[in-house]
């Protein structure tokens, strides 16, 4: 699934057709949904401003990318921890396991294949692509309540294949929210990987 994109030569109008694939590399790089905001917001910043420096006719989106993996490789920088001497030993002897993360994008990829073609791309353009439910609804030529309903419904499946949890629990249903923010999260991480 691509978005169209077509350079006019109008300098905003360019950066404003790119900012959700310029959002969904910050997602890649960052794997923080707040971060990749922050990260969109920083790159399009240097972009107004050094708007100058950039030379029609070359390639704008390759231009704006860079900025931004730039932007993070800086922040990554900035953030970099000093440590003193006598600790470095010491966490030179240990290290974080990593095999939970594979495991649980693993799961999660099994889960996502799992469901319906329509739900699976419904999920898609609603949470990657940040598209409104109207947008979707025209995009896949359904009504907006059918759009609601199987992002409502990829978001239960997920969260019951990925939890193995029933949807009510110690007698409380699960809230919209709870469902959407495990949907989500799954989501994400899947995206950002």
């Amino acid at each position: 699934m691509s978005i169209p994109q077509t350079i006019t030569g109008d300098f905003h109008v360019d950066l404003k057709a790119l900012l959700p694939r310029l959002r969904i590399y910050a997602l890649s790089l960052t794997r923080d949904r707040d971060r990749a905001d922050d990260l969109v917001q920083d790159a399009v910043v240097k972009a107004l401003a050094g708007q100058r420096s950039f030379q029609p006719g070359t390639n704008f989106p390759a231009w704006l990318f860079r900025i931004q993996r730039n932007e993070f490789i800086s922040g990554l920088r900035r953030q970099r921890p000093t440590v003193p001497l006598d600790d470095v030993i010491a966490n030179a002897l240990s290290h974080a396991p990593a095999q939970e993360s594979g495991l649980i994008m693993r799961e999660f990829t099994k889960a996502f294949g799992l469901l319906a073609a329509c739900q699976r791309e419904a999920l898609l353009l609603a949470v990657l692509e940040g598209w409104s439910y109207q947008r979707i609804a025209v995009q896949s030529d359904v009504s907006v309540g059918t759009v609601k309903s199987r992002i409502s419904r990829a978001r239960t499946a997920l969260r019951l294949m990925l939890t193995g949890e029933e949807s009510v629990v110690d007698g409380a249903a699960w809230s919209e929210d709870h469902v959407r923010e495990v949907g989500d999260s799954a989501f994400a991480a899947a995206a950002a990987s």
